[in-house]
């Protein structure tokens, strides 16, 4: 693909005046003039005699042009008049890759910067469901629904807070309590992990400034309270440097040494559990995988997820854990 929007944006008036028949056939100084023009600013004839041969060769874009070039009179045209690069197919992994995107973007429609391009959106989501739809029909593919992100319509006002050092008041509805619990918080980070997005945050009501983590889901209303506060230096990188999801204990980081059967170990090789992964022992029976790591509810619950296809060999406290875990989830079968 082209390196920048700009590319893409030339490529389509080229595109836009090759095939104007209403106009003369184009010489390069009035595809260039036609270019710039558009672009708002002026383009070389290097630029525009290069975007010419990638159209026409580049194997990247595909977009195999059949552009001629006409000595007698000096001008461009389409081979063939009705080619367009607006017309090509969109190949299986781009369909895929503008779901996702598109599934994103629906979730976020109460964002300001999203509404702003609303109609664009639902004109391709509208495009991309018929064509899956006509794929499904013939039983190829089917994919799931993407779930909405709860609590995601808080994001607009907590971004503004981030940005504006403004304290939040907040009524939040925490899973082991009957009523919701009020707390005016300093904003420092929004974060998503599994289809949740948390926003990490100073309470002051909390004493010794310890940071904490609230998830948006469980915010019941959100208030503004057009008071201030100094700024902090808060590195989400460095916060979540050693932590596997959401949750930073203040704990040190532990080397957590891990035996995988071979068959498993494959997936974990190309999908790492956490940055700091590293395999230790590769061999027909198992393979040893080192995660520096804190220990938090994250960590455990991927590692009973991976069933009987994994050991902690290491810390001990983990093995205990994990133990404890098997034990009272055999009990239930019991």
């Amino acid at each position: 693909m082209p390196k920048n929007k700009d590319a893409l944006s030339r490529y389509r008036w080229l595109d836009e005046r090759l095939r104007n028949k209403r106009l003369p056939k184009p010489t390069l100084e009035a595809l260039i003039a036609y270019v710039s023009d558009k672009m708002g600013a002026e383009v070389s004839t290097r630029t525009i005699q290069k975007d010419i041969q990638d159209m026409r060769q580049n194997p990247e874009l595909n977009y195999m042009a059949p552009i001629i070039y006409d000595r007698a009179t000096g001008t461009y045209r389409y081979a063939d008049d009705n080619y367009s690069i607006g017309q090509l197919p969109i190949e299986e992994a781009d369909l895929q890759g503008l779901e996702i995107a598109i599934g994103i973007l629906e979730q976020f429609r109460s964002l300001p910067v999203v509404q702003q391009f609303e109609d664009a959106i639902l004109k391709i989501a509208a495009s991309l469901k018929i064509n899956r739809e006509a794929l499904q029909h013939q039983g190829l593919i089917k994919f799931a629904r993407t779930s909405q992100y709860k609590g995601a319509e808080h994001i607009p006002e907590i971004v503004d807070a981030i940005k504006n050092l403004e304290v939040i008041r907040i009524a939040y509805q925490s899973f082991d309590r009957d009523e919701p619990k009020e707390y005016w918080v300093e904003p420092y980070h929004l974060r998503e992990y599994q289809h949740r997005f948390y926003l990490i945050g100073k309470s002051q009501q909390t004493s010794g400034g310890d940071l904490r983590t609230f998830a948006l889901d469980r915010i019941v209303k959100l208030w503004p309270t057009m008071k201030h506060f100094d700024e902090k230096n808060f590195d989400d990188a460095s916060y979540f440097q050693h932590a596997i999801g959401i949750t930073v204990h203040d704990g040190e980081p532990e080397q957590v040494l891990l035996a995988f059967t071979p068959r498993q170990a494959k997936y974990i090789k190309s999908q790492p559990i956490h940055s700091s992964q590293k395999v230790i022992k590769d061999g027909e029976k198992e393979c040893q995988i080192a995660l520096n790591v804190v220990i938090n509810h994250e960590l455990i619950m991927t590692l009973l997820s991976y069933g009987s296809n994994v050991k902690v060999l290491k810390p001990a406290s983990l093995t205990d854990k994990m133990k404890e875990e098997a034990r009272n989830m055999l009990a239930n079968y019991k």
